[in-house]
């Protein structure tokens, strides 16, 4: 298995590309970048210094990921989603000092046009669905929609929306895994 850049691409030296990954048409890779295995980062992406992608982790057009963002293994990023990582930036006044860590752990989606405020924490398999604004953290198999985004309801890991009975559980409609909420929060059972 072999990476591919595509020859618009640039990767600055000192990128690290997991091998198996696929950096397509315009990207632009910082210096501490850091890629994990069989990743696609699609047209026109930047990843800044210091960010880490997972393996598995599939990006989609004209993302910029930008120092503080950590992704774990097989995070979504859809088409045109934004990540901030000041939150008062001002054009006049430097703030590199101020960048908060955002961290999306294994399996988390963020539709297109999604915008992600910089700090927060995105459990596992959480989804953010396209446009929406994400101004809180958000719990495992969340799920939040809207400007500003709300907590609407609940995921499955293959990404179906969970309908739960009267004792809060749930079984996913594809992979008939189980699903049960204790104390506000879902859990794989």
């Amino acid at each position: 298995m072999s990476t591919f850049i595509h020859p618009s691409a640039i990767v600055d030296p000192g990128a690290q590309i997991g091998e198996g990954s696929k950096i397509w048409h315009f990207c632009h890779l910082m210096p501490g970048a850091i890629i994990g295995k069989n990743c696609s980062l699609g047209q026109n992406v930047f990843v800044a210094n210091e960010v880490q992608l997972g393996q598995g982790c599939k990006v989609q057009n004209n993302v910029s990921i930008y120092t503080g963002v950590i992704c774990e293994e097989e995070v979504f990023l859809g088409p045109s989603m934004v990540f901030t990582n000041v939150l008062n930036p001002r054009a006049g006044i430097v703030r590199k000092a101020e960048y908060k860590t955002t961290y999306l752990e294994k399996g988390v989606s963020i539709g297109a046009n999604a915008t992600i405020v910089c700090g927060l924490r995105l459990g596992q398999y959480a989804f953010v669905g396209a446009g929406a604004v994400l101004t809180k953290n958000a719990p495992a198999y969340s799920l939040w929609l809207g400007n500003p985004a709300k907590h609407v309801g609940w995921m499955s890991r293959a990404g179906h929306r969970l309908e739960l009975n009267e004792e809060g559980q749930a079984s996913c409609p594809e992979t008939g895994e189980n699903y049960q909420l204790q104390a506000g929060k879902l859990i794989a059972i």
